[in-house]
């Protein structure tokens, strides 16, 4: 049996509005304006960056257009410029956050590709360090993570409001940008 300690997804597990009834859940976070709750740890003019869940590894984000569409062509010079600007400062905060080897970067495009939610665009960023797979996954087909999302979220918010032209005041509201 796989089992994982997990104490702090409770919070998650026993959240208001649990499984809302939304189209598209990207659209419902990019909407609200509780960032915290929801791990909305940055936004811009026209997209948001959202804390994976789920994470790969501690950091894992989404850096997800305010457009509902998941067609990559489909987005407009300016929210497509908008969108690459705020996975520049991703990276930037990532590496300040976190100081990883290195990134994965990238989007499924489709069910095919592997995405789980394939009607709104969203590029998944993925700081990884040399060494951070082990046993676990290949024995056990589990994975670990090592750092309580509440932490992620935290290191990243402040990363991102040290960046120029960031305006991260308010602890409970994404930083903003633009």
């Amino acid at each position: 049996m796989e089992q994982v300690f997990a104490p702090w997804r409770i919070e998650w597990v026993e959240r208001d509005g649990k499984n809302p009834e939304v189209e598209c859940v990207f659209c419902a976070f990019e909407a609200e304006e509780t960032d915290r709750e929801n791990r909305v740890v940055a936004r811009s003019e026209h997209a948001f960056v959202l804390l994976n869940n789920y994470p790969y590894s501690p950091g894992h984000v989404m850096v997800i257009p305010s457009r509902h569409t998941g067609e990559y062509a489909a987005l407009p010079e300016n929210e497509l410029l908008d969108h690459a600007r705020l996975k520049q400062r991703t990276l930037r905060a990532i590496e300040a956050a976190f100081s990883p080897d290195g990134v994965n970067a990238g989007y499924n495009f489709g069910r095919g590709a592997g995405g789980s939610i394939d009607d709104h665009l969203h590029a998944h960023v993925v700081p990884r360090w040399e060494g951070d797979t082990n046993f676990m996954p290949v024995i056990s087909d589990t994975k670990v993570i090592v750092e309580a999302l509440e932490e992620s979220y935290d290191r990243l918010h402040d990363a991102f409001g040290e960046l120029e032209g960031a305006d991260g005041s308010d602890d409970e509201r994404a930083v903003r940008f633009g």
